[in-house]
Order: structure tokens, then sequence, then C-alpha cells
């Protein structure tokens, strides 16, 4: 998928449970940066095109180990151990992302060492990618209205 259908899938997420934490200030961000950051295997991608995530393209492919819930089960513990404010967020961005991504055609190894693939139909791009990236921005906008109004 791409980076903006991502993107509202995370901001869709991060609202929903943005007044169920402590610190939905702290909390939303995480959940977008996350979102987008199981990408990083890429040069094509929005944060991959970062210099920074160079060298994490240089020992990987993409949708390899960095698209699997064993990397994002493991970081998500490693954040607990470092800043565990920050985990929850992380581990859901993060998941969302692996969720989507497992519709696509390309697929993902979501218990990477593990061979097998979890695949769909759904083309990066293509015209579903679009039609769930205009509905989850209605959504995110509906959510945002309730939000300001009281009513959520």
């Amino acid at each position: 998928m791409l980076w903006k259908t991502h993107l509202v899938i995370g901001l869709a997420v991060a609202l929903f449970f943005a007044p169920h934490v402590s610190d939905p200030v702290l909390f939303m961000p995480i959940v977008l940066f996350a979102t987008l950051f199981p990408d990083v295997d890429s040069g094509f991608s929005y944060i991959g095109k970062n210099p920074l995530a160079k060298p994490v393209q240089m020992t990987t492919n993409h949708r390899g180990i960095v698209h699997s819930y064993t990397l994002c089960i493991f970081l998500s513990i490693l954040i607990v151990f470092v800043y565990p404010p920050a985990a929850l967020p992380f581990f859901l961005g993060y998941s969302f992302h692996l969720f989507a991504d497992a519709f696509t055609v390309q697929g993902i190894r979501p218990f990477w060492p593990i061979k097998a693939v979890s695949k769909g139909v759904i083309k990066s791009g293509g015209i579903t990618d679009k039609a769930i990236f205009y509905t989850l921005l209605f959504v995110d906008i509906l959510l945002i209205v309730l939000m300001i109004s009281g009513t959520f």
C-alpha cells in the first residue's frame, strides 16, 4: 500500500485509541511514525528516502524481516525497556501497517524467518488501495469531528 494509505490507517487507529490513553499528545505521533516505519526497507518509500534508512536497505529486502511481526514484537519489547509509554503506540502503528500489507499482492512473511507468506489481491496504488485511502480519510475526518464535538 502507499504511504498515504498507511498514514490514514494509522491516524484512524491513533484517533480511536487517543481518548483511552493517558497521554494522547505522545501516543498519536508515535502511532503515525510506526505506521510508516516498516517501509524503511524500501528506497522508494516515503520514509525509506531518508539517508538514515540506507543501512537497513543494504542489509535486507523490501518486505523481508522489517515487514514481520517478528521484528515488530522484538522492537516493541525493546521499547518497553527503554521508554514504556511508547511501546503500545509503536506496536499498534507497526502492526496495522503489517496487517494492511498482508492483503497486498506482494504480501508479507508475518513470522520471519518462517517462509509462509500472507498475501491478498490489493495492488499498491491500485483502485482498492485508493478506495481504502478515501474511506479511511472519511473515517479520520469523522473521528476528528466527533472528538471536537465531545461525542467520542
